[in-house]
């Protein structure tokens, strides 16, 4: 057996790992994927040639890039039954905090709060697809992907619509405070999710968690709103509240994006 390692460069959070599994599912000469987040690497471990794998990794645009490819021993592969344990973990941990987070950005008129509790659920989604759908066709997890990304595509669009509604409109001022607070907690929440996804190296144990709190997308949202909810104390307006919004949805949006090229 042979172990290929790839540079993904744009593959900063558990949403392109998941992602890039659902790709590759179907291509019966990879024997099993592993993914280290923080270094933004991928050895795939395979029998024979894997250029359809290559190609197929260019394909949805993280920037892919091979590295080398040489035997693998026995010890090194991965066993995909405790990644299944882990993510119904992320999975429960995403979700909750997508409920926590709209709940919260209601009462306290935060769009931060409730852009980035989409962005919990887009990855909540990407963790169900690869779930939900194990055992059955491809053409089931595709079709899955697909509906999943125009629902978040959709309410990705509200998001902006009441970004719009707000900035034109007289609003009362968003509860600056419930935004760090719950911020920081979905800030904690990320980096046990990414620590878990990556536990089973203990070679990098020691400094897993602190590099993938800094390497991850969602870690630099739960600070854009903090700084959001610090400004609009400081400022006395909701604008900052609206920028991390409109930011947030741009990138809720982008991940459906990829979402719904798995599903062609």
């Amino acid at each position: 057996m042979e172990k290929t390692i790839f540079k993904i460069s744009k593959m900063d959070c558990p949403s392109e790992e998941n992602l890039i599994r659902m790709n590759l599912d179907g291509f019966p000469e990879i024997e099993s994927l592993d993914f280290d987040i923080p270094n933004r690497k991928l050895t795939v471990f395979h029998n024979g040639a894997i250029n359809a794998v290559e190609k197929s990794l260019t394909g949805l645009g993280l920037g892919s890039k091979k590295i080398r490819t040489e035997e693998a021993s026995s010890d090194e592969i991965v066993e995909e039954s405790n990644q299944k344990k882990l993510l119904w973990s992320v999975l429960g941990i995403n979700f909750s905090f997508f409920i926590i987070e709209m709940t919260t950005g209601l009462i306290s008129k935060s769009m931060g709060l409730l852009a980035d509790s989409l962005d919990m659920l887009a990855d909540s989604f990407v963790y169900g697809i690869s779930l939900f759908a194990v055992g059955g066709t491809l053409a089931r997890k595709k079709k899955i992907a697909k509906l999943a990304g125009y629902f978040q595509i959709t309410l990705a669009l509200l998001g902006f619509a009441e970004v719009l509604r707000r900035f034109f409109g007289a609003e009362k001022l968003p509860d600056f405070s419930t935004m760090i607070i719950v911020s920081i907690l979905a800030l904690i929440a990320n980096g046990i999710c990414l620590y878990l996804l990556q536990k089973s190296k203990s070679k990098e144990e020691a400094h897993m968690k602190a590099s993938m709190i800094f390497t991850s997308n969602d870690v630099i949202i739960n600070l854009g709103v903090i700084a959001a909810g610090l400004l609009v104390n400081w400022l006395n307006s909701g604008i900052p509240d609206l920028i991390i919004g409109s930011i947030v949805f741009i990138l809720v949006i982008q991940g459906a994006v990829r979402i719904l090229k798995l599903g062609k």
